[in-house]
């Protein structure tokens, strides 16, 4: 089916009576084109509408920038330990090292793929004994959409006195027991990069507890300028505030919001239906009634035995052009394979969907296992890492349909050999 359209995992998707373009447009016919304005204040009241709980919101350039200023939120600062989900994307451990302080992975628990709290009470108990001192912060993540068990993770932060980051980026109307990710937590981080549930093209924000916080968050945000009619400054700050063109496309996906989750819970509905049948395939779902999903990527896992076309040809060659997001700029390497990579089945899947014009990308690398962190301290049972060796992510977005589904179900009964 050559002239059939490439099918991503998640791309964003305009509502259909142009709010994006009216308000992107108010704010050129207003000349409000800078890091603030009407659409950056509308932007957050209907995410602080959103959230609920009487939380504030800072709508900023990225959710990077949201595990930054969480971060420093938080106290931490050079030196300090925090303690951070491993199976994760790199921008949850990555602001870490901006502070200078050090990421202390934790792995993750079977059932719902996210931070382990056995394993995270004995992270807490043995940087206490190693350093003299508990981990400034606990940042865990809700892996794909999934919410991580709030109940223990609270728990041990409370028990302890440490503050806990949410990395709600791809969680944006996931919820534990009916309340949104991201307001359980001191902070709660949002993304709206352009593969999310919604969409500034780039662009995050931060869930903040109380107004005084707000404040203080926009301002280290806004270059931490001090009250004086000259610019004077007494602490560092960053350019992070979100564009008001940006925000006027973000005020405009709010109103496609709740179809954009339905859309999503659909698709992963779809796929369990599909492939009930399909021997060795395995679609990731929620371990229990409390973690409500927005299933922003659909994952599964697929048994090492299973044979794929192509299988005996994985990693032969290097890979040259951009995988999994890269936007177009990678690194080159000299090595086909690393230490710490998918099943051979996993990668011939990859290579076979992509033959058929549908992205299939690999499980988040755990972070414990990236060069960049080799001497970072790590708390694991292996969870991870072996979901890394034989998970898969399938497309889910709001351009997914129906047809789209069957057809992706379709392709991989057929990449699959029979034994």
């Amino acid at each position: 089916m050559t002239d059939r359209k490439t099918i991503y995992l998640c791309l964003a998707h305009m509502s259909e009576d142009g709010q994006e373009q009216k308000y992107v447009q108010e704010a050129f016919d207003t000349n409000w084109v800078v890091p603030l304005g009407p659409n950056v204040n509308a932007f957050e009241q209907s995410l602080e509408q959103f959230v609920g709980q009487g939380k504030h919101v800072v709508a900023l350039n990225s959710g990077t920038s949201a595990v930054h200023l969480a971060l420093l939120g938080c106290g931490v600062s050079a030196g300090d330990e925090v303690c951070v989900q491993s199976f994760t994307f790199c921008a949850s451990s990555h602001p870490i090292t901006y502070l200078g302080a050090k990421p202390i992975f934790i792995g993750s628990e079977k059932d719902s793929w996210n931070m382990d709290p056995q394993l995270l009470e004995k992270a807490i108990l043995d940087r206490k004994a190693k350093t003299g001192r508990y981990p400034k912060a606990i940042e865990v993540v809700s892996l794909y959409g999934m919410p991580y068990n709030v109940d223990r993770i609270l728990a041990i932060a409370h028990k302890y006195n440490i503050p806990l980051i949410e990395d709600a980026a791809e969680g944006m109307g996931s919820c534990w027991k009916g309340r949104a990710l991201g307001t359980f937590g001191r902070f709660g981080v949002l993304s709206f990069n352009g593969n999310k549930m919604i969409t500034t093209s780039g662009g995050g924000a931060l869930i903040c507890s109380d107004a005084a916080t707000k404040d203080k968050i926009m301002w280290y945000a806004t270059q931490a300028r001090d009250a004086y009619p000259y610019y004077q400054h007494t602490a560092i700050g960053y350019n992070y505030r979100l564009s008001n063109v940006s925000a006027g496309i973000g005020r405009g996906q709010m109103t496609v919001l709740d179809a954009h989750i339905a859309h999503h819970r659909h698709v992963q509905q779809l796929y369990q239906e599909l492939l009930s049948n399909v021997p060795g395939v395995h679609i990731h779902s929620a371990p229990s009634p409390e973690y409500e999903s927005n299933y922003w990527l659909c994952t599964a896992i697929l048994d090492p035995d299973v044979k794929v076309q192509g299988q005996e040809n994985a990693y032969k060659e290097i890979v040259t052009t951009a995988v999994g997001g890269a936007a177009g700029v990678i690194h080159a390497v000299d090595s086909a394979s690393t230490d710490c990579q998918p099943n051979d089945n996993i990668e011939a899947l990859r290579l076979y969907m992509l033959s058929k014009k549908i992205e299939a990308r690999p499980l988040w690398k755990p972070m414990h296992k990236q060069p960049v962190y080799h001497d970072a301290p790590s708390y694991t049972n292996g969870v991870e890492e072996e979901l890394f060796k034989v998970g898969f992510c399938l497309p889910a977005g709001p351009c997914v349909s129906d047809d789209d589904v069957s057809y992706i179900v379709q392709s991989i009964k057929e990449a699959i050999q029979s034994n």
